[in-house]
């Protein structure tokens, strides 16, 4: 795992800077703090940071081929690098290294852009090819690894982190304001674009080839919901999901380090553990965390649970309010993209409590987009099920949702109530995404007059729009887990993942994103992944025998962060003074007394929870980005 940086002028004469490549990776020091290399050749320069995982002696980067011809950078693990191995040397090529790193090389070698079709793995890498003069960058399939460029007239600037690229002085720090209501909307930014104007995201399962200043960019891979076999039996699918799982689980295992586990109490992650102990003879560590304060979930005594059954060596913390607190800074500089996403910052301080004792960790990240875990996806089939009835019933459907909220306090269902008379495509925009949140609350709407008449709705909703086209005539369920493996999964999932394990310099695998596990779940009948009220039912049948019970039976939690009430209490002061602050207000883009009402709305009871934290996260993203400053909140 590692950090990637590099540059590509097109100018005939152009030559870049070791300097700057020097500051380019300094940047990104956390990503690689065991070793540097930077090759320069005329028109391209490229700079990596190491931290050191398979081959530890001699898998120094930048790397070439035999004949110096062709170099890569690699930020990754290629999991089944040694059957590529055997492969290569069979048709004669030298290896000077044990690493996955050297495999790239000579694939690209042998089979050109049809290398990327072998790979099993996450990754970002460039490789830059002296005889043809062309740069390739190659992002794995599901966006497990990040990987950012600009490309302007002159050159092509890449990196694994946006402030390697904002290292470069010809990059501007400038904003697309437009794009404000695309984050408000999803509360992330799906898409390749990002706030900052001309840097942009490499997609998933993209490459992008660049040659005498011409660049194109492909699609290599896909997800794919066939048309299942319905003869199929369960036990037949059990049986080989078991055995891929068991696959992926083996090969995640593979390292020169030591490997723990992170544990949130639930079935993906204790199922992961159950695998993982099979795949070594050396005792694995596993992490939980909890927080402080009264009513909060706590997941630590089933992780407990977990790490007795399979006899790991087991740790666990504790975060408060103040800790939640005094990292929101760093949780911005080190994300890049305005998030609204708490859960993170648990995952940061798991993640450095992880650092003193393993270098790569296991999660379960990935089971719920491709086995339909959340309860939104049940809730929502069963609503489109029920629309079968016309305008009048689906009206009274609605009111009698409004009615059983009422008659026990709740909120729970009202949300749904809405929806009935909408298509789905004018609602499910992803899986945190809400169409009301800024432009429709009943609080008012916060965006200033000015502001508003900027906005152009489409250009917001334009990365989904291509999603939902692409599976239309797809089954609901269908079409909400590959809306969701392209957009929330890459950006929002699996950049909190990325970027807050590497803040701590440890490496993050998720074998429940293999690309075969996808393609496996993908090609199952809806049925046996949403089995009546059961979610994930496939995957908790594989696993019944592997997990506890009292794990396997229980409500979904995931990292319950309870940053609500933090809101409302402990952090309350701070964050009204950051949002009603002069500075946030002179920007233009929201109403003063409307920000204030949203606060005190959340104060009084109501649950403004995620629109507050993503308004706080977009103007700490500004003050960082923007104005360059050193934020602190006091």
């Amino acid at each position: 795992m590692c950090g990637i940086c590099g540059k590509f002028a097109f100018g005939a004469n152009e030559m870049v800077s070791p300097a700057l490549l020097k500051a380019m990776a300094d940047t990104i020091h956390h990503r690689g703090p065991d070793d540097e290399g930077f090759y320069v050749s005329g028109p391209v320069g490229l700079g990596f940071r190491r931290l050191s995982i398979i081959d530890l002696q001699s898998g120094h980067q930048p790397l070439s081929n035999e004949d110096g011809s062709i170099w890569v950078i690699f930020n990754g693990e290629i999991y089944n690098y040694k059957e590529l191995r055997t492969l290569l040397l069979a048709k004669g090529h030298v290896f000077k290294t044990q690493t996955d790193t050297e495999v790239i090389v000579h694939l690209f070698e042998e089979f050109g852009l049809d290398c990327l079709q072998k790979l099993r793995g996450m990754f970002a890498f460039a490789i830059w090819d002296e005889n043809a003069r062309t740069l390739l960058l190659a992002r794995d399939r599901v966006g497990i690894k990040p990987l950012y460029y600009c490309l302007g007239d002159s050159s092509l600037v890449f990196a694994s982190e946006i402030k390697a690229i904002l290292a470069d002085p010809s990059i501007k720090r400038k904003m697309t304001p437009q794009l404000i209501d695309r984050f408000l909307t999803f509360q992330y930014m799906p898409g390749e674009d990002t706030l900052l104007n001309g840097i942009t995201k490499l997609a998933p399962g993209h490459y992008l080839l660049a040659n005498n200043g011409k660049t194109v960019i492909r699609q290599y891979w896909d997800l794919h919901f066939g048309v299942p076999s319905e003869g199929a039996s369960l036990q037949d699918a059990e049986a080989e999901l078991l055995s891929l799982l068991a696959e992926t689980v083996n090969l995640h295992m593979m390292a020169d380090v030591p490997v723990g586990v992170l544990l949130s109490g639930g079935v993906d992650s204790t199922g992961i553990l159950s695998l993982a102990v099979n795949a070594t003879d050396k005792k694995i560590s596993t992490f939980t965390v909890g927080f402080s304060g009264d009513k909060v979930p706590d997941e630590r005594p089933y992780a407990r649970l977990a790490a007795e059954k399979f006899g790991t060596q087991h740790y666990d913390m504790t975060i408060s309010a103040d800790d939640f607190a005094a990292f929101l800074p760093r949780y911005i500089w080190h994300m890049e993209e305005p998030v609204c996403e708490p859960p993170a910052i648990a995952l940061y301080y798991v993640s450095k409590l992880a650092r003193r004792y393993v270098t790569v960790l296991l999660s379960g990240e990935g089971g719920d987009e491709a086995f339909a875990g959340y309860s939104s996806y049940r809730n929502l089939v069963w609503l489109e099920h029920l629309k079968v009835g016309g305008r009048s019933l689906n009206d009274a459907f609605a009111k009698s949702i409004s009615l059983t909220d009422a008659a026990f306090g709740s909120h729970r269902f009202s949300k749904y109530g809405p929806l009935m008379n909408e298509r789905f495509p004018d609602y499910y925009y992803s899986r945190t995404s809400n169409p009301h949140s800024f432009t429709g609350n009943t609080l008012g709407k916060v965006y200033s007059a000015d502001f508003t008449r900027t906005i152009d709705r489409e250009r917001s909703l334009e990365p989904v729009r291509r999603l939902q086209n692409h599976v239309r005539g797809q089954s609901t369920l269908d079409a909400m887990l590959y809306i969701d493996t392209k957009s929330w999964l890459p950006d929002d999932l699996l950049i909190k993942a990325d970027k807050m394990t590497m803040a701590n310099s440890i490496e993050l695998r998720v074998p429940l994103l293999d690309h075969r596990v996808l393609e496996f779940a993908a090609s199952l009948r809806p049925g046996l992944k949403l089995n009546g009220r059961n979610t994930k039912y496939i995957l908790k049948k594989a696993l019944s025998k592997k997990i506890p019970s009292e794990i396997r039976n229980r409500k979904k939690a995931g990292f319950p962060v309870p940053y609500e009430s933090w809101l409302r209490t402990d952090l309350r002061d701070l964050i009204w003074d950051v949002l009603t602050d002069g500075k946030t207000i002179s920007r233009g883009y929201f109403r003063k007394d409307a920000v204030e009402s949203l606060l005190r709305a959340n104060s009084n009871g109501a649950d403004y929870s995620k629109e507050i934290f993503s308004l706080l996260s977009l103007e700490l993203w500004q003050r960082t980005f923007l104005d360059n400053e050193q934020v602190v909140l006091q």
